[in-house]
């Protein structure tokens, strides 16, 4: 008898909470506060790409981009950033023609790097793109930023360190170590457009832009938020960073012809173009897309994320590490090896990332690796990093909106060792339903994005 009364006092007590929330939702909408999306249980929300921008070596914008990726025009040029005329490497992909005053105040600009001025540029085109309001369509505390990058503000740092030395403690740069943090770029963009949500920093080497995207799609998934601004950024095109890439031997010294530097799984490949660049996305929870009518480049579909336990700058000569971020990729995604129509590779055109990338996408595909086009954008966008998953999964996500591939510039003597179908130097007109990116970094970090059209 005691424990009906219990059942029935719990009963009551739970009405009663139903009860109160309904009043609390009603008076939400009566206020014209936006609906709070929560998941519950096993039910797996979907989250799809309303917005997207992007300031890059191939425009200021995510249309120039892509117009010039399906070109197959190069962003890679002589450095101009500082004087590399006594370096072995003397070319990168620098952003031409930015103006961070367009976006922040001119005084704020000097307080930044250059990475969050990116940040906030692509930020700002992605979220009118989207046309996502927030604290209307969305509660602040439901739009959280997740963004990725390797080195973050670093040349803050170190201008900060040589004025210092120059100008003694008491002439220091107050803001220099601030700016410098790679948590910079996801501040700025959160207090610029006033996300109060979850705010998270991929520090994943080259895979950080390919994670960040992935982790932010998992957070909206599982209901701890609605909405992101997701996406990576690298802007350290500074003589540290060459003279170190130079050390590894990973850099082209192709300069005479800075364009053609960059060959992706080409015979005569000498290494990767390094580069700057940001693309920044709006995720959103399906639900909450459709109802408003927002435009929908791609869903996002799964994440593989996998370490090589191997070494800090060599990958794992099994191709162990990438084969399992694939495969769990597509398991995340739902989807079969035979379902995929495309693959946008790392491609990052070192002699021995490209055959071992190569073999992986063999053992997972098996023998339908032959049909399915495999593109490196790197080819004419060099490599950012950070920022290179971003861009990559740019170019995939439109690739699946508008049915065009883009095409591995630079591919005229195929490596033996390469010979998949890598779309050379012409775009190529194909309807894609199913998509995965790969990204594989230094510390043997590895991810793959599986990204899909919204049927």
């Amino acid at each position: 008898m005691a424990s009906v009364k219990r059942f029935a006092g719990l009963k009551g007590g739970l009405k009663r909470l139903v009860s109160f929330a309904s009043h609390k939702m009603r008076r939400r909408r009566a206020r014209g506060m936006p609906h709070v999306y929560v998941a519950s249980g096993n039910n797996r929300r979907r989250v799809v790409i309303t917005g997207i921008g992007a300031i890059t070596v191939l425009g200021l914008n995510t249309m120039d981009t892509w117009n010039n990726l399906i070109l197959g025009r190069s962003g890679i040029g002589p450095i101009t950033a500082f004087d590399a005329r006594h370096l072995p490497v003397r070319i990168a992909g620098e952003v031409k023609g930015f103006d961070p005053t367009r976006y922040v105040e001119p005084k704020e600009a000097r307080r930044m790097a250059r990475c969050s001025q990116f940040a906030i540029a692509a930020a700002q085109e992605a979220l009118e793109r989207s046309g996502l309001r927030i604290g209307k369509d969305v509660a602040p505390d439901r739009t959280g930023v997740v963004m990725g990058t390797a080195l973050g503000g670093y040349e803050m740092s170190d201008n900060g360190t040589q004025e210092y030395r120059r100008l003694g403690w008491r002439r220091a740069n107050p803001f220099a170590l601030p700016a410098a943090l790679p948590n910079a770029p996801g501040h700025h963009i959160s207090t610029r457009f006033g996300a109060k949500g979850l705010l998270s920093t991929v520090v994943a080497a080259c895979a950080s832009g390919t994670q960040a995207i992935g982790e932010a799609a998992e957070m909206i998934r599982h209901g701890k938020m609605d909405a992101a601004f997701a996406g990576g950024v690298e802007a350290t095109v500074i003589e540290p960073a060459i003279v170190a890439f130079t050390a590894m031997r990973v850099l082209s010294t192709h300069n005479e012809e800075p364009e053609k530097a960059q060959r992706p799984f080409d015979a005569t490949r000498d290494g990767f173009v390094y580069s700057e660049g940001c693309v920044v996305m709006i995720l959103e929870d399906y639900e909450l897309a459709k109802a408003r009518g927002a435009e929908i480049y791609a869903e996002v579909l799964g994440l593989g994320v996998s370490s090589d336990a191997h070494h800090i700058a060599i990958p794992d000569p099994t191709g162990s590490g990438a084969i399992r971020a694939m495969q769990w990729a597509l398991q995340d995604a739902g989807l079969t090896p035979d379902q995929i129509d495309y693959i946008n590779a790392h491609g990052s055109a070192t002699p021995t990332n490209d055959v071992l990338e190569t073999m992986a996408i063999k053992q997972v595909f098996g023998e339908r690796a032959y049909a399915i086009p495999v593109t490196s954008t790197k080819s004419m966008v060099g490599h950012a990093m950070g920022a290179a998953g971003a861009i990559e999964a740019l170019s995939t996500a439109l690739t699946i909106r508008y049915g065009i591939i883009p095409p591995t510039i630079n591919l005229h003597t195929p490596d033996p060792e390469c010979d998949l179908d890598y779309v050379p130097n012409v775009a190529r007109q194909r309807e894609v339903v199913y998509a995965i990116s790969n990204s594989f970094g230094l510390g043997g970090q590895n991810a793959t994005l599986a990204l899909g059209k919204v049927v």
